[in-house]
């Protein structure tokens, strides 16, 4: 499968650009979408499973969303707590600008489109909310969940959501096995043929 989307696009040109109607947090907005970031034309099913099934994020705090893509979750995240500081990480320089887009048209001041490298290193997290690339590979998904998981909060809940056939409870035995004593992983909700999967930092 091409990793465009994923690694190597540019921001789009403004001819490039679409509007799509897209409903978060229980309302109806036009968002800015382009080819080159995952799921262009719409809410992708999995992330709308993550966004039905998960609880309300925290108030406040920093909040992240981890594989952003034009800012579904990291939007929703924005609405649903407009006291917290949402960071919106993705690798893609055209997913980070059509984020900042997006934010502006929903008048979001919270929202910060970040690289990986730009979030500080001191940050940690009351929640996390991820459609993870699973297609980059198993090693580099592990690697990056060994990376962003820790920055977790004690008491605090990454919600993750993965096919099912793509390897969600392959994964979930491995994260429960790699993060260890202190983390307690769950499966939280299936829904057409998708895993939520909960992983709490205890301590």
């Amino acid at each position: 499968m091409p990793q465009e989307h994923y690694f190597s696009s540019k921001p789009a040109d403004d001819r490039a650009l679409r509007t799509v109607t897209v409903r978060l947090a229980g309302r109806e907005f036009d968002v800015l979408t382009a080819g080159g970031v995952f799921s262009p034309g719409h809410v992708d099913l999995g992330t709308r499973v993550l966004l039905d099934e998960v609880p309300e994020p925290p108030a406040g705090g920093h909040l992240l969303d981890l594989g952003a893509g034009w800012g579904p979750v990291a939007l929703t995240l924005g609405l649903e707590a407009p006291d917290a500081t949402v960071w919106a990480v993705d690798v893609n320089e055209r997913a980070l600008d059509l984020v900042g887009r997006n934010a502006a048209r929903l008048g979001l001041t919270n929202v910060n489109p970040a690289r990986p490298d730009d979030v500080p290193d001191d940050v940690r997290f009351a929640a996390i909310w991820s459609n993870p690339p699973i297609r980059i590979g198993k090693a580099e998904l592990h690697e990056l969940l060994r990376r962003w998981l820790p920055r977790l909060e004690a008491g605090a809940t990454a919600w993750l959501v993965v096919q099912k056939n793509l390897g969600a409870d392959s994964l979930q035995r491995w994260l429960a096995d790699d993060l260890g004593e202190g983390w307690h992983v769950e499966r939280a909700a299936t829904s057409k043929g998708f895993r939520v999967l909960a992983v709490t930092r205890e301590r």
